[in-house]
């Protein structure tokens, strides 16, 4: 379902049906705490059951990109997000063999809905305590299956590893990408830019968080593979010698890291079945991407948010669910591919390197707004504007 029909939709019924509904969640990460809030600013009764005894995670940075800010926005978190966010202003493709930035592109023109880094749990806590303000039942320690809870809505937002999607997609296992990933944050001040620096078979993110902390992201290509999950812990000196041959001003970034995880990057296919009558997938549990684009958590948040919308404007709700299925799928989808090019295009070796930086530099220099209008399907979507 296109955003048009939803609009059609909207037109003819005034909506209404979550008021009073029973809505469960599981699962306490960025999405469902948004699909908890959003069903509670409808009216439902919303509970939320989180296995973890407290609303902690490895500390980790998370860009929050318009398409995703516009529906945080829309839930009445906007000063908060201001308040605990650093406002992004550009992203630098750079040589990490040289250290030469390609290009920067401006992302300060985002103006109705910012481009921010923020720190995941700065991000969770706002939403959090906005959740408990609108009457959200936080269950921690909560280690509850589909069957073990009961509402007119049962929402599955436990992540990859859900188990939600296992009741309906029992198949599709997950492969290894031959990547492995590193992720940290150091105490280094740095200006507001994310950089992408881009190796052979390697790159690394980094971008600043708010209190002079930067966050870092390393991939690597390679045969051996990491458990999936953020919690595996590795020794620094692994992600020193896979980029010791890179510039040094990103030597010098590395070399700050004294506590490091690492995890496998594996592909999963997007759920064949997102819904079974009151139970519904969202986020990761529905379409995992891998993080190439920085749209995991804003897919998941505007999948929160349509799924309360659309099932506002139905008395029935699987309708609401059939038609948050038919809309999410294409826009995830396309997504997905994009995050999978990326992965491909960030490791580029020989000619196919240098005939790529040289077109980034180009466009940098003679059309810089170009980057941003090839992002319009992405960074332009509304989901608040149904």
């Amino acid at each position: 379902m296109t955003t048009k029909v939803l609009n059609t939709l909207t037109n003819t019924n005034r909506g209404g049906s979550n008021k009073g509904r029973r809505v469960c969640v599981i699962g306490a990460g960025l999405g469902g705490l948004t699909a908890a809030l959003a069903f509670a600013r409808h009216g439902a009764e919303v509970t939320v059951h989180e296995r973890a005894e407290a609303l902690t995670e490895v500390g980790a940075g998370i860009q929050i990109t318009p398409n995703g800010a516009r529906a945080l926005n829309a839930l009445g978190l906007g000063d908060a997000l201001a308040r605990v966010g650093l406002a992004a202003q550009a992203v630098e493709p750079t040589d990490a063999l040289t250290g030469r930035r390609i290009a920067r592109f401006d992302l300060t023109r985002l103006d109705d809905a910012p481009y921010r880094f923020y720190h995941r749990p700065d991000l969770i806590g706002v939403l959090a305590e906005a959740c408990r303000a609108a009457g959200v039942g936080i269950h921690l320690g909560s280690a509850k299956l589909p069957a073990e809870v009961d509402g007119d809505l049962i929402v599955g937002a436990e992540g990859l590893r859900s188990a939600s999607r296992a009741v309906m997609n029992p198949s599709g296992d997950a492969f290894f990408t031959g990547q492995v990933a590193w992720r940290a944050i150091v105490d280094m001040p740095a200006p507001p830019v994310a950089r992408i620096w881009m190796a052979p078979k390697k790159h690394v993110v980094t971008y600043p968080l708010r209190d002079g902390r930067l966050n870092i992201v390393a991939v690597q290509e390679r045969s051996t593979w990491a458990e999936e999950g953020w919690s595996h812990e590795d020794d620094p000196a692994h992600l020193m010698a896979a980029f010791s041959d890179v510039a040094p001003e990103l030597q010098r970034i590395l070399e700050c890291v004294h506590q490091v995880h690492l995890w496998g990057l594996f592909r999963h296919p997007v759920a064949e079945t997102w819904r079974d009558g009151s139970l519904c997938l969202l986020g990761d549990a529905a379409h995992p991407t891998l993080p190439f684009l920085a749209q995991g958590a804003n897919l998941a948040i505007e999948d929160a948010y349509v799924l309360a919308s659309v099932c506002d404007l139905e008395d029935d709700i699987s309708n609401g669910l059939k038609s948050y299925e038919a809309m999410r799928a294409p826009r995830v989808t396309r997504a997905i591919e994009a995050a999978n090019s990326n992965a491909r295009n960030y490791h580029l070796s020989g000619i196919q390197r240098r005939v790529a930086h040289m077109g980034l530099k180009t466009l940098g220099l003679v059309a810089p707004s170009a980057f941003l209008k090839r992002m319009n399907w992405l960074y332009e979507y509304d989901v608040t504007d149904l």
